[in-house]
């Protein structure tokens, strides 16, 4: 047998070994691999892996959503585009959308009306009593869960706004050592962590998907509506727009930035004496009172008394 068959067969074995090799090698399809575990399951493993899940997915949310539909009927287009608007600002809180909002609050609505009628209709005997309670309860339940969330809307706005001076810091930083915007705000969003940072972050992979960079960051504005976070922004989209230089834009921003944070913190130094009046007038007040006046008082019946 000639040396250059010899040679062509041995090419061809170690051609076919490295594609067998890299064949069998290769990774399985990850959701192929988790539709072959779930498909192996038992029904004991399914429940296992359901009763895993947080006590609000499991039974809250399904029951919100089954009520949502109904609820959703009888509410307005623009109810139902203000507390989108407001579930955005309050973070999305649980991924809500206003479909589960509906349905928490019509689950709410049906535990004040449950408990006010057995406790005041059937309990006390009082039916017609009972069932006037119970719709004020009903009320109480449906708008309950508006005030919880305002709490949360005004929590993140302060929590924004408080974070604001040292996220501008560091962007200014990272652009004047050299780094573009987009970078610069990746480093912001490693090294913080809050509400603003996931704003940016969210941002960022706005960006990285194809959406335009002033677009990306116009759109966090009506999901906060911080005025600080409003003017910084509109000054990057403007300085983009007409060409001037970021990192001048950043400086100015941060310095004034700095500058309101300060003048926050002396406007509530100075708002501080009035709130500390009225602990004062009900509550130590009347203990110096007891104590300065309690002994002259006692004389003077003592004395009233002879």
């Amino acid at each position: 047998m000639e040396p250059g068959i010899i040679v062509a067969a041995i090419a061809a074995v170690a051609v076919l070994m490295i594609a067998f090799g890299i064949a069998g090698s290769r990774q399985e399809d990850p959701l192929k691999a988790r539709l072959n575990q779930l498909g192996q399951m038992t029904a004991k493993d399914l429940q296992e892996l359901e009763l895993q899940q947080p006590f609000f997915d499991r039974t809250v949310k399904p029951l919100a959503g089954r009520l949502s539909g109904a609820v959703s009927r009888i509410t307005s287009s623009s109810f139902s585009e203000r507390t989108e608007k407001r579930l955005a600002m309050a973070g999305n809180p649980g991924d809500m959308k206003v479909a589960d909002w509906l349905g928490i609050k019509a689950i709410g609505a049906g535990v004040g009306f449950g408990v006010l009628f057995i406790l005041f209709g059937v309990l006390a005997g009082q039916i017609a009593q009972g069932l006037l309670l119970a719709l004020v309860g009903a009320g109480i339940g449906y708008i309950g869960p508006e005030f919880w969330l305002g709490r949360r809307v005004k929590a993140r706005q302060k929590g924004i706004l408080l974070q604001i001076p040292d996220a501008l810091d560091l962007l200014t930083i990272s652009v004047r050592a050299g780094l573009g915007f987009d970078a610069a705000l990746g480093k912001v969003v490693e090294k913080m962590k809050g509400p603003l940072v996931d704003e940016f972050r969210r941002a960022l992979a706005e960006v990285r998907v194809g959406k335009v960079r002033r677009e990306a960051l116009r759109d966090i504005v009506p999901r906060t509506e911080v005025q600080p976070l409003t003017n910084f922004i509109s000054a990057i989209i403007q300085a983009e727009q007409l060409g001037v230089s970021i990192s001048k834009v950043l400086q100015v921003q941060s310095e004034q930035l700095r500058i309101e944070r300060r003048q926050r913190a002396e406007e509530q130094a100075a708002q501080a004496p009035i709130k500390m009046l009225f602990p004062l007038v009900g509550c130590i007040f009347p203990s110096l009172f007891v104590v300065i006046l309690g002994p002259a008082l006692i004389l003077i019946m003592q004395n009233l008394a002879v």
